[in-house]
């Protein structure tokens, strides 16, 4: 089932074209237009209003169109910054979307008195910093009593568990990446913590993709939710080229990728792939033949991953190849390729991978390697998203 089918867009719900021209403190707006956005995305337009108002919400759009920024700021206006006490809590489900969320939150309350925390992982933000990280300022120590509380569900659960979280004042709560946070492995976290809020709590939900049987789960929770859904034509990867190539084998795409190199050479371009091995022997493979090549997979801790993410960010590699750990949230501003080596198990993950690629206002290229079996899902995933994938011309350059 297409997720159009199971959204409704409120009636009720008017965009705001302005961020001057919504309910935002000029603190906060001072902020905004210090962290470099000066007109709200359509997502932003659509909820941050809303969000203000103390709505409960499930908000859903395309990766890299302003999520983020619509709960940061939407949830932000909420704050009392005399009330020294946790009154907005954010949950990712990985490190570095909390860590990304985190800086955004930081950057947008720049010029008020607004104080936030990240509490992730053991070692990184966490009860106790590594010594690894114990004299990096950019990552302090948790203050339990920031306003902010940006976090991963484990972590957090383990601090409220510890009585050092208390979420007795929380106006707010968030879940990014709704689907994948409340799927089965964060399931029993998230029923726990939620036993620990206050009943009157806003709860809003944001993700590029709600299945049905989140959208179920969440009538169990959430209270007459505003329920906003950018067009269906724009969850469709409007703004970025979708191609496939089709190939007889996996070695033939190992040629198909030294076909495209020199496109790649002069941009950078992730490959997903579906496992760590695949990820560690495709590297090593491109290794061989000169590519300079970083990799990010699950098996990588916390400060390995920011390396990685910090070096391809700063251009020192090409070629970032990527299991899904990638595909949720992460912003890298520069990229305008991204290459399906193999084809996701899930048609909902289709758009979170090519969505790194056309983040908002950009445009970008996705390109699918397909062997005979993925004839099948490739079909599947035009037929969800209401798309057309189109065979590789050769002119696929002058798309990126």
């Amino acid at each position: 089932m297409n997720t159009s089918d199971v959204f409704y867009e409120s009636s009720d719900v008017d965009p705001v074209g302005e961020f001057d021209k919504m309910d935002i403190p000029d603190t906060i707006l001072r902020g905004i237009f210090s962290h470099g956005w000066e007109k709200p995305s359509p997502i932003q337009q659509k909820a941050i209003q809303p969000f203000i108002s103390g709505r409960d919400m499930i908000a859903q759009a395309q990766s890299g169109t302003g999520k983020t920024g619509s709960f940061c700021i939407g949830s932000m206006a909420r704050i009392d910054s005399t009330l020294k006490k946790p009154q907005v809590l954010m949950l990712s489900p990985v490190h570095d979307l909390a860590i990304q969320t985190y800086n955004i939150v930081k950057s947008l309350a720049s010029f008020s008195d607004i104080q936030s925390t990240l509490l992730i992982g053991k070692g990184l933000g966490g009860i106790g910093l590594s010594s690894r990280y114990s004299d990096r300022k950019d990552i302090p120590e948790p203050d339990f009593n920031a306003h902010v509380i940006v976090g991963t569900p484990g972590r957090v659960l383990d601090c409220i568990r510890r009585r050092k979280l208390s979420n007795d004042n929380l106006k707010v709560f968030i879940l990014d990446e709704a689907d994948e946070i409340l799927s089965k492995g964060f399931k029993e976290q998230i029923r726990n913590i939620f036993s620990t809020i206050p009943e009157e709590v806003q709860i809003t939900l944001f993700s590029a993709t709600m299945p049905p049987d989140i959208l179920e789960l969440s009538n169990s929770f959430m209270r007459n939710p505003t329920r906003i859904l950018v067009n269906s034509e724009e969850l469709t990867l409007e703004g970025i080229k979708q191609f496939y190539v089709y190939v007889d084998s996996e070695q033939q795409k190992i040629d198909v990728l030294e076909d495209i190199y020199e496109t790649i050479s002069v941009t950078q371009a992730i490959l997903f792939v579906n496992s760590k091995p695949k990820a560690i022997q495709l590297k090593e493979i491109l290794e061989k033949q000169n590519y300079t090549i970083s990799v990010m997979h699950g098996g990588l801790n916390q400060y390995e991953r920011n390396d990685v993410l910090n070096s391809f960010r700063s251009g020192h590699e090409r070629i970032l190849i990527a299991t899904d750990i990638l595909s949720r949230g992460i912003d890298i501003q520069q990229i305008s390729l991204v290459i399906n080596y193999d084809m996701p198990f899930r048609v909902e993950q289709y758009i979170h991978r090519i969505g790194r690629s056309g983040r908002y206002g950009r445009k970008g290229v996705g390109i699918n390697l397909i062997v005979p079996n993925d004839v099948h899902a490739l079909k599947r995933i035009e037929q969800f998203y209401a798309t057309s994938i189109e065979s590789l011309p050769q002119n696929y350059g002058s798309y990126l």
